[in-house]
């Protein structure tokens, strides 16, 4: 039997029936979006927070019972989190940081998979990557990108 190449990256990024935004359709998206990333930020700051509370609570003698309904509580905000992480996902983009709201949209840039970057707190999109590159490698859209 023969072995399927190994996917590139940008093969990954549009490896399931994803579409390529726009600039001006990823701007729209951002409505929803922002709703999104917004409880997507607060739920997980509480399950970051339940998270340490239990950490410090699990040397308490006595605690089971506490313990038991901090595991409850943290498993409701992981569920949380996923459904919050499937609408985006279910949207077309691709959430990169809970605790900044950092999302990618895939796009297309001279012929090659990039990905528009926004974060929350950014009024649009302005910045883009390589598929690879990250955050780090994020520039500033120019005039006719994707044209």
């Amino acid at each position: 039997m023969r072995r399927k190449p190994a996917l590139t990256a940008a093969d990954r990024v549009f490896d399931r029936p994803r579409r390529a935004f726009t600039v001006e359709e990823a701007n729209r998206a951002l409505v929803l979006v922002r709703r999104i990333v917004q409880d997507v930020v607060r739920v997980y700051a509480e399950l970051m927070d339940l998270r340490a509370r239990r950490e410090e609570l699990a040397s308490t003698a006595g605690a089971g019972d506490q313990l038991e309904r901090m595991r409850a509580a943290i498993d409701v905000r992981i569920d949380h989190v996923n459904r919050l992480q499937d609408e985006l996902t279910e949207i077309g983009c691709a959430p990169k940081d809970f605790e900044t709201g950092l999302v990618d949209f895939p796009a297309v840039h001279d012929g090659r998979a990039v990905m528009l970057c926004w974060r929350l707190g950014e009024e649009c999109v302005t910045h883009w990557h390589e598929v690879d590159a990250g955050f780090s490698g994020r520039r500033p859209i120019e005039p006719g990108f994707g044209a």
